[in-house]
């Protein structure tokens, strides 16, 4: 019984149950996309592809097998196309429309067309992960926020930047991620300061330059990596799906095209926490040997049909909140932030 379970196994159980989940909508993606003779093909084992040396690294040039990889031919469609496809086989997809929230700021949301269960994966967080480690990486850094809603944080601290992803795209491609106007990173700062002060800023000074030098073979028109257009609740309404941890394991390789992220920079690094700041430090520890992709999911928190998607941003309560942004609970705010 999942109550009896340790914490540990809860886990377990629910990554289990996602990734069975994602595996199925892979499935159906590549029963709609792929010609049927490519179908085989497409889920032979990969050759392996040699890992990039310590000195190309750090002078940052790509791997030349890499820069060879090519999108496979699939079937021309449009993702307005793929999306109904997937509703036909799923039973629901998700569409991006003007939200239903009586707000000024509301914009867009993000819908459910059709019916799911408690539990179900309805949206992919789609974009750019970063570790703890490039941080200082991230546009706009240290003021990440100040012009882009669509950054969200997972638990252990990976950052996930939902703008270069946008609306998705039209075709599968060889995508980088990088994004065309990127905010600039504000390097402006007050007065030069002294001792402690200055150092602390030092650790807070941008990096520029160096993109990650990542790049995937990914399926642009995945109609559910639009979890980045979930709006929060207004005042008196509940959150209708609840964000999920996924660690997907980069040896199911006939599953990748579809995992819309994107790892910024090198996963081997080790980070630990002073404060708000992170530092390299010590051997890379893990309970697994299998490499991971550290992404979000949405999941439904109650049966679901033909509605807004509602999330709880679960604001910081130490900062100054949006006009529009009334929290759910308070006190978990609380917890969550102190």
């Amino acid at each position: 019984m999942a109550g009896k379970a340790s914490f540990a196994d809860q886990q377990m159980q629910v990554q289990e149950n996602v990734h069975s989940q994602i595996k199925t909508f892979c499935t159906f993606m590549d029963e709609i996309l792929l010609p049927k003779e490519k179908m085989v093909n497409e889920h032979e084992p990969e050759s392996t592809v040699p890992r990039r040396s310590g000195l190309s690294f750090a002078v940052g040039r790509s791997n030349p097998v890499q820069n060879k990889l090519a999108a496979p031919e699939t079937i021309p469609l449009s993702r307005a196309e793929v999306s109904q496809n997937v509703k036909n086989q799923l039973g629901y997809t998700v569409n991006v429309k003007p939200s239903q929230i009586p707000h000024k700021d509301a914009g867009q949301g993000l819908f459910l067309d059709g019916a799911v269960d408690v539990g179900a994966v309805v949206a992919f967080y789609p974009g750019i992960v970063y570790s703890p480690a490039y941080y200082r990486y991230i546009p706009g850094y240290p003021k990440v926020d100040a012009l882009n809603p669509y950054l969200i944080t997972r638990y252990d601290g990976n950052v996930i930047n939902g703008q270069p992803w946008g609306c998705g795209g039209d075709n599968r491609e060889l995508w980088h991620g990088w994004k065309s106007g990127e905010i600039k990173p504000d390097v402006k700062g007050a007065e030069p300061e002294r001792g402690s002060e200055r150092f602390w800023k030092l650790l807070s000074k941008p990096l520029e330059g160096y993109k990650g030098d990542n790049t995937e073979v990914i399926e642009r028109r995945n109609p559910l990596a639009l979890a980045h257009f979930a709006n929060h609740p207004p005042k008196g309404v509940q959150p209708n799906v609840m964000i999920c941890p996924y660690d997907f394991p980069l040896t199911e390789s006939s599953m990748r095209v579809y995992i819309p992220n994107l790892l910024f920079g090198n996963a081997e690094v080790n980070m630990r926490r002073f404060g708000s700041f992170w530092f390299k430090g010590g051997s890379k520890i893990s309970g697994s040997h299998v490499p991971l992709l550290k992404t979000l999911v949405l999941v439904a928190t109650r049966p679901l049909q033909d509605e807004e998607l509602l999330l709880n941003y679960r604001l910081s309560n130490t900062k100054r909140r949006p006009e529009w942004y009334i929290p759910v609970d308070e006190e978990e705010d609380r917890r969550r932030w102190s």
